[in-house]
């Protein structure tokens, strides 16, 4: 049956279709089926036969052999309907007399019926399997393992056949199903298998592609060789990297600093303002270049290392640029940084790279900016002697000054931490000299804005003395920022030129932040804010010591609902000493906007505004007690180890150097300088409480008040009156008139008078 279901379903099923009936393919032998010439189903099927002329006698074998013939008729329709079908041939019925019996019309009725039923098939649909060889097989597909071993053991699987992996078979069932199962690691399927006569057979996949297998598995790892060396020299590629630009995986050994055989860097000493010495020191060595001659004949030697040191945004990158367009030589620069690769020693082979190119080109300059990234102090790091860094600084000694020397070659380098450098990299021999390139002062903050005002249309209003006092502190680079960031709001503002005013504006927005515009503030915040600072301006004009007011707002800024800006003293910025009256009266203008807060909401109605005002009274408190020998009971005695940030190189943390008993008077003697600080500030707001109130409703009307507004609020009121009757205060008044404009100054002291 399982043959015929196949035939059906095979594209040369109608080669084998006959005009004539065939005679049916059975899946039993023929001995074991009734033959067609069996005398008795003949003559029970011949038409010729007279079911009236026969003798009473052989009615009993008549029945019989009705009977005989009915059976066998059913027996042939049950074994060969699946042949039958194949050919489309249904066996032929003989026609039946009228005169038949109704044993025969019965038997004929029968057999047609029972024909119809088992060959009523088309050519393409096969017979239903039996209800009672499948009921037991699971539906569908997909086999759970469980229903598959089931079958087996049943013997309802004929073979199966696994995959190349043997996670999956798929089985084809006795009635010619077939399905797929998940095969778990099971070792005992195979005899279970084999044990139930199931045929097991492997899938040996796509066959014939063999060799291509073979080259795929070579391509793909070759292509993917080929793009990453590609990459390599890509990366390699421009300036150091080979010839033409094009490198290779061997190239990480060689250094990457750009070469300019005659610099162009269109920089000259000409363009550096505010850092005369530093530029002197520098003119020197480019005039040792230029004429050697004048310095060898006096015994003098070229300095072989010159180390710019200075804060960040000074200039030193500037001058170094400088002193390549000035000297005329070859000209080799790189950053510390674009030594240390992921490669251990490429360090090394880099700065040996360097160098060999810098002695070819000698005398030539090397410039390294940001050394400190290869120079730190040794022995500090985890790595300890075998760290990539330590060979690479140990390599950069051994080059600057090593048994071969480097004649012909100098070498700059800038860094902001001369503190954590190596000491054998700032010995003599190595770095001969080093420049510290410091903030600008007054004059060279002048200097300073005007080259940054080269090519910009400035308003006849614009002061760069002004700018410059206002400034104190600022560097090269925060200047040039200034200037372009007051360009950029004429701009937004659709102005010509640039006044003072986009300067100003320019100035508050660089120190705190930009304005917040579109923040809601309530009436009762406004007032409380205005209060604030106008006792932090307050208490700062009225102190004999203190840097003048140069400006109070109310506007929010950054993280500040408020600020008030303080003209420093130059004298003091440069210096970097103050006494221990500026520092008191600096606790005390701190303190001014909580006093004012409480004297005129009250103590229960104070709010956080002061907690960053509270920060910087502690620290200087402390500073004053613990480092700078400000206190009585402490005495001349520096405790609590040194100060600063901790770095590679110094230790991360430092133990304390005294008892808990001394600890106890620290905080003491820190305690009694803020309350200290904290009345002195509460007597000047409660004495000049009208002075308090005026400023206050004056910042509440126009949000920002300057230095001469605000100084022009003493002239009248108790201001006056303890003037003209010499009652003495806490006031220096030639400080608070530094910043007043002439005119005002003038009407100031006629008032007084």
């Amino acid at each position: 049956m399982v043959y015929t279901t196949q035939t059906l379903l095979s594209s040369s099923f109608a080669s084998s279709i006959h005009g004539s009936p065939l005679r049916p393919r059975l899946p039993f032998p023929p001995s074991l089926l009734p033959r067609r010439q069996d005398p008795y189903i003949m003559s029970r099927l011949s038409p010729s036969e007279n079911f009236n002329s026969r003798q009473p006698q052989k009615s009993a074998l008549s029945s019989s052999k009705a009977g005989a013939a009915a059976t066998a008729a059913v027996i042939f329709s049950a074994l060969a309907p699946a042949a039958l079908a194949v050919d489309d041939f249904s066996p032929l019925t003989p026609p039946l007399s009228s005169s038949s019996s109704p044993i025969q019309l019965q038997s004929a009725a029968n057999t047609s019926q029972e024909a119809s039923n088992s060959f009523s098939q088309t050519l393409l649909t096969a017979p239903k399997p039996q209800s009672a060889a499948v009921s037991d097989l699971p539906e569908g597909s997909q086999w759970r393992y469980s229903e598959f071993l089931n079958a087996v053991k049943k013997g309802k699987v004929e073979r199966v056949r696994f995959s190349k992996d043997g996670g999956a078979l798929q089985l084809t069932a006795i009635d010619g199903r077939r399905a797929t199962v998940i095969v778990p690691n099971d070792p005992d399927l195979i005899d279970i298998l084999a044990m139930n006569g199931v045929d097991i057979s492997v899938s040996e996949g796509e066959g014939g592609n063999g060799l291509f297998n073979f080259i795929g598995n070579l391509f793909f790892p070759f292509l993917a060789f080929a793009g990453l060396f590609f990459l390599f020299r890509r990366a390699q590629g421009g300036p150091g990297g080979g010839p033409g630009g094009l490198g290779g995986p061997m190239d990480f050994g060689r250094s990457k600093s750009k070469f300019q055989e005659v610099p162009e860097t269109g920089v000259t000493f000409a363009d550096v303002a505010g850092a005369d010495q530093a530029k002197l020191e520098l003119q020197e060595v480019v005039d040792f270049l230029k004429n050697p001659d004048k310095y060898t004949a006096l015994g003098a030697k070229i300095p072989k290392g010159c180390l710019l040191v200075g804060p960040p945004g000074t200039g030193k990158t500037l001058l170094a640029r400088a002193v390549a367009g000035e000297a005329g030589v070859p000209f080799f620069s790189c950053a510390a940084s674009e030594f240390v690769e992921l490669f251990v020693g490429v360090g090394a082979s880099r700065v040996r790279d360097l160098f060999e190119k810098a002695k070819s080109k000698a005398p030539c300059i090397v410039f390294i900016d940001e050394i400190d990234a290869v120079g730190r102090q040794r022995g500090a790091g985890l790595g300890g002697g075998n760290d990539e860094r330590e060979q690479t600084i140990n390599q950069l000694l051994t080059e600057m000054d090593g048994f071969t020397g480097n004649s012909g070659v100098i070498v700059l380098a800038a860094t902001n931490r001369p503190d954590v450098l190596d000491a054998a990299l700032l010995r003599p021999g190595r770095f001969d000299r080093q420049v510290t390139v410091d903030r600008p002062d007054v004059a060279g903050r002048v200097k300073i804005l005007q080259v940054h005002s080269r090519g910009k249309a400035l308003a006849k209003d614009v002061d760069f003395e002004k700018i410059a006092r206002r400034t104190p502190g600022f560097t090269g680079a925060d200047l040039q920022n200034l200037m372009n960031e007051a360009a950029i709001l004429a701009a937004r503002r659709d102005l010509k030129e640039i006044s003072k005013d986009e300067i100003s504006d320019a100035l508050e927005r660089i120190i705190a932040g930009p304005e917040k515009k579109n923040a809601v503030v309530s009436d009762e915040k406004r007032k409380l804010v205005a209060y604030h600072e106008a006792g932090h301006a307050l208490v700062g004009a009225l102190m004999p010591e203190y840097d003048p007011v140069a400006k109070i707002s109310i506007i929010p800024r950054g993280q500040a609902g408020g600020l008030t800006f303080f003209a420093p003293s130059e004298e003091r910025l440069e210096s970097g000493l103050y006494s221990r009256s500026y520092l008191e009266n600096q606790m005390a203008v701190a303190l001014g906007g909580r006093v004012a807060e409480e004297v005129i909401f009250g103590k229960e109605n104070v709010t956080t505004g002061a907690s960053n005002d509270f920060m910087q009274v502690s620290r200087v408190a402390r500073q004053m007690v613990e480092r700078f020998g400000f206190s009585k009971k402490i005495g001349q005695v520096a405790i609590g180890g040194p100060g600063g940030n901790p770095f590679l190189g110094q230790q991360m943390s430092t133990q304390k150097d005294y008892s808990m008993a001394t600890a106890d008077v620290v905080d003491a003697e820190v305690r009694e300088l803020v309350e200290k600080a904290y009345s002195r500030a509460k007597h000047i707001i409660t004495t000049h409480i009208d002075i308090l109130h005026k400023l206050a409703q004056l910042l509440i009307e126009k949000e920002t008040v300057d230095g001469e507004e605000f100084m022009s609020l003493f002239i009248d009121g108790k201001a006056e009156l303890h003037f003209i009757n010499g009652i003495p205060l806490s006031f220096d008044l030639g400080k608070c008139l530094q910043s007043l404009e002439p005119s005002i100054v003038a009407i100031v002291k006629k008032k007084i008078k």
